[in-house]
């Protein structure tokens, strides 16, 4: 700790030298026609600095360092541009920059797949960037509902609410992920912490490959990160009611405000959402699987002086869902009978979860320096028991209802960030960083045997098998990148990333007649693991132009490894160790923008190979997953994403994957026996992705202050397989999504049909047959102040 404490302070001090004279940035934000666009943010990039434009669309930014820097300009109804502009010292350059309406160009594109922003042209990793205006156009309300929005993503919801996900062919199946979710700068540790729900969102960046050396545990796929509006410059007040069939209701309110000017700012976003289950219970008359949500995102900011910028943060949520894990007992079950179930137990599950970060950031004129701690905390109980036999009889229920002490996870980290500043000159740009983390994991869960136990050939009944499984684990990183331009258009990326990470397990079985005491089958047994991992990588990246670039890259990812933890079946044992899963992946590819900015192409080839891969195996009826290093896969495909404005209002855009993920070597026990099952697909994954768009925009009125907007979704899925033997599947399927509605500057009205055609399909299979349907057809409205 004071080795960790002398080098922050010596961080702090070098980046403390005399500063040079600060120049005033200025300018001017006009329409093509020359007239001033009133309200139009600016923003430095990689930078706290930004301004909005007055009623003569000027602006002023104070408090630069001299060197080169790039500006975002962005404005409703006009399409997000970027500008470069190099300041010297002693200088007050003055700008003019002439945006052009959306309906007449692609937005320029910014992201931070590299921890720092830059242009979506210039950076060698293939991503997707959806921003405020996507989102509300593919109206998306959860992360579970990106699947095929960027090449090779897949995204399932198993009953619970849960995402699981997968991206070129590298799944996730078990509650470490193998894609991870970056929720406003701060990586969600597992599946239980993060909330998917999708409040007050600015944009969503899908990183597709390996992204180990920045991101670290569970990149091994790529990256999902989100970022959350943030208050800055300009007061903004903005809601949305929506309304639908199933009894939706979604109403959303966000608030930005300046609490002294150019100093502190506060932004609040709240939510609140429910609506009637998509299923129908027939053992107990009622629907199933309502569901009811209250979210939070509160933002405080502080910008003391030109350099330093602090940010707090702090997110919740509290759902319940009244039918937890709406499963038939096969896939042949789930479409003979759609949507229709007959449990006895109706599985009522309450979620609460909270997250907090605090972000120091000091932007130097040498090195950007930012210190992020977060707190991260979830506990998901049964308030009623879910049926672990997905039947009208009284044979298996889960119940994990042990109070406050157990199935309460919480994890802590904290990063240190160092990254280079562009300068005049500068041929190098490089990141370097240490990550930690502390993770509780108290689990307590009984399986219960009601009076019909006889049906499954259990001797006994009205008994409880109790398992308690204490998790904990700590972990450190170290890790840099940097970049070398090599000529002007020609830049060489290297980097290398090591994790340590140590995790300990305790269990405990007990056995417990309904009514009486619990007696102790498994005494207390502990075990421990520690687990290491390199994570490096190396590119080329060539700019072909302003507008057009192409990289060959290599990186390497890991997914965790960890302990097997106590069920109620005595055939698996517990504390058995599995190692991390690592992938080696090579990508080619090809990023352009053409004819003013009105089509833009990104093409990537790619191919995996995964090493030690984690195979799982879901254990009933403790829905307890047992994960085992029983393989190795080989993934390759083809992406692409296109998008295209040929008229004024009207734009299409494709984005496609195929991919052929196998196993190249699996061996699983199988009725006593090994079995070979090399050459089965890899689970979770289709066989291709396709999302075609059309949007049309049409102005209204004399003065065009209204707009259209139509806008048609077809999205089709290749085929998937839900388990390693390949038995279980779904044949490939079509969805068909409509949104129609007029805008104007402030308000906008559109009703919305999801699933038009209610096309009946698997989303998500266990290895032992249940199935849990895709959502059915769904429609409503949303109403919308800007």
């Amino acid at each position: 700790m004071k080795y960790m404490t002398s080098l922050l302070s010596l961080l702090m001090i070098s980046l403390s030298l005399l500063s040079q004279p600060k120049p005033v940035l200025q300018g001017r934000v006009t329409d093509q026609d020359g007239r001033p666009v009133v309200g139009a943010s600016v923003r430095v990039l990689n930078s706290p600095a930004g301004a909005v434009c007055d009623g003569q669309g000027r602006f002023s930014i104070r408090g630069l360092t001299p060197g080169p820097r790039k500006l975002t300009f962005t404005a409703s109804g006009y399409a997000d541009a970027l500008f470069e502009t190099d300041i010297t010292a002693g200088q007050n350059p003055d700008i003019e920059i002439r945006l052009r309406k959306t309906e007449m160009a692609l937005d320029e594109v910014v992201v931070s797949s590299d921890r720092r922003e830059e242009d979506i042209l210039r950076v060698p990793v293939s991503v997707s960037s959806l921003d405020a205006r996507a989102i509300a156009s593919f109206r998306l309300w959860d992360l579970g509902e990106l699947s095929a929005l960027s090449p090779s993503l897949y995204t399932a919801d198993p009953g619970d609410g849960r995402q699981v996900t997968s991206i070129r062919g590298i799944a996730t199946t078990s509650y470490d992920p193998a894609v991870l979710t970056v929720i406003d700068g701060v990586s969600q540790f597992n599946l239980d912490t993060y909330i998917p729900q999708l409040l007050d969102v600015d944009k969503i960046e899908i990183l597709r490959g390996p992204q180990g050396t920045l991101y670290g545990r569970n990149a091994m796929g790529g990256v999902i990160r989100v970022t959350t509006r943030r208050p800055g410059a300009g007061d903004r007040t903005r809601w949305e009611v929506s309304a639908g069939n199933f009894g939706q209701q979604r109403l959303m309110v966000g608030t930005r405000s300046t609490l002294k000017k150019d100093k502190l700012y506060l932004g609040v976003a709240l939510m609140n959402e429910r609506r009637k289950g998509y299923f129908q219970n027939e053992a107990t008359g009622t629907d199933y699987d309502g569901q009811r949500r209250f979210t939070g995102n509160y933002h405080l900011r502080f910008l003391p002086n030109s350099t330093w910028e602090w940010a707090f943060n702090l997110k919740h949520s509290f759902a319940r869902n009244n039918g937890a894990f709406p499963l038939a007992s096969s896939t042949d079950a789930a479409f003979k009978a759609p949507y229709e179930l007959s449990q006895n137990a109706t599985g009522q599950m309450q979620d609460r979860t909270l997250n907090a970060s605090m972000s120091v950031q000091r932007h130097g004129p040498k090195a950007r320096l930012e210190l992020l701690s977060s707190f991260q905390r979830n506990h998901r109980i049964y308030d009623r028991p879910i049926d672990g036999d997905f039947s009208a009889y009284d044979i298996v229920t889960v119940d994990n209802n042990y109070g406050n002490a157990f199935n309460r996870v919480s994890v802590l980290t904290q990063e240190l960030r160092l990254s280079s500043v562009d300068r005049t000159g500068d041929r190098l740009r490089w990141t370097a960083g240490l990550f930690g983390f502390v993770q509780d994991n108290p689990v307590k869960q009984a399986t219960r045997f009601g009076k019909d136990a006889g049906f499954f050939g259990i001797p006994d009944k009205n008994f409880a098998l109790i398992a308690t499984n204490l998790g904990k684990g700590e972990g450190l990183a170290g890790y840099g990148q940097a970049t070398w331009a090599l000529t002007s258009k020609l830049l060489l990326t290297g980097g290398i990333r090591y994790d340590r990470e140590w995790k300990r397990l305790s269990v405990e079985g007990a056995y417990e007649k309904t009514g009486g005491p619990s007696f102790i089958t498994r005494p207390d047994t502990s075990g421990k693991g520690a687990y290491a991992a390199f994570s490096p990588k190396a590119g080329l990246q060539y700019l072909i132009s302003d507008r057009s670039s192409a990289h060959l890259t290599y990186t390497r990812g890991f997914r965790a490894g960890g302990l097997s933890t106590l069920g109620s079946d005595p055939s698996q044992p517990p504390l058995i160790g599995y190692d991390p899963e690592s992938s080696n992946h090579f990508e080619l590819g090809w990023k352009a923008a053409f004819a003013q900015n009105r089509i833009r192409t990104y093409i990537a080839l790619f191919q995996s190979q995964i090493g030690n891969a984690q195979v799982p195996t879901l254990i009933m009826p403790d829905a307890i997953t047992v994960t085992r290093n029983a393989g190795s896969i080989r993934s390759r495909g083809l992406e692409l994403e296109t998008e295209w404005r040929p008229a004024r209002g009207l734009s299409f855009s494709w984005r496609f994957a195929r991919t052929a993920a196998e196993y190249t070597r699996l061996r699983l026990s199988r009725n006593g026996q090994e079995a070979n099952l090399d050459g089965n697909r890899q689970i979770l994954t289709p066989s291709h992705t396709s999302l075609l768009v059309a949007d049309y925009g049409i102005p209204l009125g004399r003065k065009k202050q209204l707009t259209l907007d139509l806008r048609a979704e077809w999205k089709h899925s290749g085929t998937v397989y839900f388990d390693l033997t390949n038995e279980i599947s779904q044949s490939p399927y079509g969805l068909a999504n409509l949104r129609a509605g007029v805008r104007g500057r402030k308000y906008a009205l559109h009703g919305w049909v999801r699933n038009l055609t209610g096309t009946k399909y698997i989303d998500y299979a266990y290895d032992f047959g249940a199935a849990h349907l895709g959502d059915p057809m769904t429609y409503g409205f949303t109403l919308t102040r800007q």
